[in-house]
């Protein structure tokens, strides 16, 4: 058997993919007809309209982040002096008084890491806004890819990290899903519309978190021998199930987290009151 060394020459030759001495000499850009920068589009126009919105809401949204007894996502856990009071809420207050920014910059920075070097996400924001690669089978515009191994998208390896903090938040808002079983005056066994919408946002939150490729490879991607360890198998597949819909979760739970806080803001502003069921 040999083996092949190739000078740095050929081997930057070959570097250049689709434009390689070795590949079919064609002039288009690509030779597809149908609308393949639609999806780029929507995904791109998706995530500015999510960035936009929760922007305001962080810096401009304190006194309307919590409508009795439902607060907002985007500030849960209180960690900050300067929040609203919540009656049996995770109000910690960790940051005193000097804290002046919006409480919601200490909480969204977990949620925003694990969702910004989420593997799908990383796709969808790639192609949408690097173009890298626009879309199968159109070449990129770029003359080199160095993948994720130099700065700053080699701390794209954090997400496994960021996934460990996913939990305890998911957690808090499960909690707050709970608490949406009181009335104004915190008295328990009652539900309204707002009950609902948190409880369908936290569902769908554990759903793009416990599909989350990182928690596969955690529940049984290390295993040899599967027969050795059934109930890890069998949360496996369960997981596994879950992660074939990671994309439909990713933004079934983005979407729904924006509308939560949009539901809790238009409380909070008097626009109309909380349907009461009971």
């Amino acid at each position: 058997m040999t083996t092949e060394t190739r000078p740095p020459e050929a081997a930057e030759t070959a570097a250049r993919g689709v434009h390689s001495p070795g590949r079919a000499a064609i002039a288009q850009r690509h030779l597809r007809l149908d609308r393949w920068w639609l999806p780029q589009v929507m995904t791109a126009a998706g995530l500015l309209l999510f960035i936009g919105y929760s922007t305001w809401r962080a810096f401009f949204g304190l006194h309307t982040s919590y409508a009795a007894p439902y607060v907002s996502p985007f500030y849960s856990p209180c960690l900050a002096a300067n929040c609203p009071t919540m009656k049996g809420g995770a109000d910690w207050a960790l940051f005193g008084s000097w804290w002046q920014l919006s409480p919601a910059l200490i909480v969204l920075i977990f949620p925003l890491g694990f969702r910004l070097t989420c593997y799908y996400y990383r796709k969808a924001y790639y192609r949408s806004f690097w173009s890298s690669p626009p879309a199968c089978a159109v070449a990129e515009p770029h003359a080199k890819y160095t993948g994720e191994t130099r700065l700053p998208l080699i701390l794209q390896n954090v997400h496994r990290y960021f996934f460990y903090f996913a939990i305890p938040v998911a957690g808090i808002l499960t909690w707050d899903a709970i608490l949406g079983f009181r009335d104004a005056q915190g008295r328990w066994g009652h539900m309204g519309l707002g009950t609902l919408v948190l409880l369908v946002n936290i569902v769908l939150i554990w759903g793009y978190t416990a599909s989350c490729h990182s928690c596969r490879h955690i529940v049984g991607g290390r295993l040899r021998h599967f027969s050795k360890h059934p109930v890890r198998y069998r949360m496996w597949t369960w997981v596994s199930k879950l992660n074939a819909r990671h994309m439909q979760l990713a933004w079934a739970s983005l979407f729904s987290v924006g509308l939560t806080d949009l539901y809790v803001y238009l409380l909070a502003s008097g626009a109309f009151s909380d349907p009461r069921f009971f």
